[in-house]
């Protein structure tokens, strides 16, 4: 049986939040993240992140070492493969379009769902951005699952998808899917996921990662993901954030998938990701 969390009762202490949607995402305002006391304040903003599944801050004007270090408060932290190996800070992913590079992450997906432990969540900060466009979305995959039938429900909870690295990074990195699962093999996860802090159910299928589900005919599964997709996608229980230089999204990647809208060439649009490790996923019965 599901679990039924309360997020009424997380205990969000004096954090100034402004929800941006019944569904999903908050603004915290009033707060500076790179000052010396932000150690306190983690225990309020770990419990807006649940409550909320995304947050949003304004006005932070963080280096790198303030930025690794706040995410450092929520758990240890990955280096992405499209990382450089002899850039400093390798915590810190560079996302930058511009005149001579067209945005790609126009899909809805999770982060680093070919991972064995997908993140648990990422921090990612604006450094510039066009005057207009750019948008993120995001969006409750709890609140997908609840918007499935009950015989929808049952028949996904026992089943498992497979998750590739190559279908987005082989093009990306100049290398061969063989090449890549030499160290990122496809990975096996749940349909269903199970939140390991909250106990709520969510899809976890993605665009991006998603190659097939175990079990099922080619067709079957095509036809069941494009299902799930568009229940994933439904604008009501979506949020949309608009950027400017300084703000921070933190999302919950266990619960949230997001969508970069690559609407902006040939602006300029320049953003850096830390991203905090996580567990791997399951389906509590």
């Amino acid at each position: 049986m599901a679990t039924t969390f309360d997020r009424a009762s997380l205990d969000t202490g004096s954090l100034d939040i402004r929800p941006m949607t019944p569904a999903i995402g908050a603004e915290i305002l009033n707060i500076d993240l790179g000052a010396s006391g932000i150690a306190r304040r983690i225990p309020e903003i770990r419990a807006a992140l649940l409550k909320h599944g995304v947050i949003f801050f304004r006005d932070q004007d963080l280096t790198q070492e303030q930025h690794i270090a706040f995410a450092r408060h929520f758990g240890e932290l990955e280096i992405h493969p499209a990382t450089p190996k002899d850039q400093p800070n390798r915590e810190v992913l560079r996302i930058s379009y511009g005149p001579k590079s067209r945005g790609q992450e126009n899909n809805w997906h999770s982060d680093v769902t070919w991972r064995e432990e997908p993140s648990l969540g990422s921090i990612l900060l604006a450094r510039e951005v066009p005057e207009c466009g750019g948008d993120t979305l995001f969006a409750n995959m709890h609140l997908a699952y609840e918007r499935l039938s009950e015989q929808m429900k049952r028949f996904c909870e026992g089943l498992t998808a497979v998750h590739d690295i190559s279908r987005v990074f082989a093009r990306r990195l100049g290398k061969t899917p063989e090449e890549l699962h030499q160290q990122y093999p496809p990975m096996r996860h749940p349909v269903i996921r199970t939140h390991p802090e909250t106990g709520e159910r969510a899809i976890y299928v993605n665009t991006g990662f998603t190659s097939h589900i175990e079990g099922l005919s080619k067709d079957e599964s095509r036809w069941l993901l494009d299902h799930l997709y568009k229940t994933a996608w439904d604008v009501e229980i979506q949020c949309r954030f608009r950027w400017q230089a300084g703000s921070i999204a933190f999302w919950d990647n266990r619960v949230c998938q997001h969508f970069a809208v690559s609407d902006y060439f040939p602006a300029r649009r320049k953003m850096e990701r830390v991203t905090i490790a996580g567990d791997k996923p399951f389906f509590t019965p």
